[in-house]
């Protein structure tokens, strides 16, 4: 059970932690802030490169909380506050992924929160 919510915590923290350097540093064809500030600028998050700050450190943070195992549900906290942030964005194109719809940060919320319940396993720092 262990090496499974390794596996599961690895991925899904370091996946977050690259969206956070996506929107904190441009690294991996992200915008940064800048470009990131004024996305969310454009649909009604303001100031932009505030949020952008905001949500690439709760991604960064909660990704290398939720993959390390260290202050592990602090980690899933945040991602599912990032997620909850999410959500508006895409609710308006319906349930569904390929439509543009809130699927995938809905999945990420239930994995977070079904990680933070049985805990982190065996394997951490």
């Amino acid at each position: 059970m262990s090496a499974g919510l390794l596996i599961i915590r690895l991925i899904v923290g370091l996946t977050f932690m690259g969206h956070g350097a996506q929107k904190l540093f441009g690294w991996f064809g992200g915008y940064g802030l800048k470009g990131t500030g004024g996305w969310m600028e454009s649909i009604g998050f303001k100031p932009g490169v505030l949020m952008a700050a905001l949500a690439g450190i709760a991604e960064l943070l909660g990704g290398l909380l939720l993959a390390s195992g260290v202050w592990f549900t602090l980690g899933a906290a945040l991602i599912v506050i990032t997620m909850l942030g999410a959500i508006p964005v895409h609710i308006k194109n319906g349930y569904w992924a390929d439509k543009g719809g809130f699927e995938y940060p809905f999945i990420l919320i239930a994995i977070a929160v079904g990680l933070a319940l049985i805990g982190p396993g065996g394997y951490t720092l």
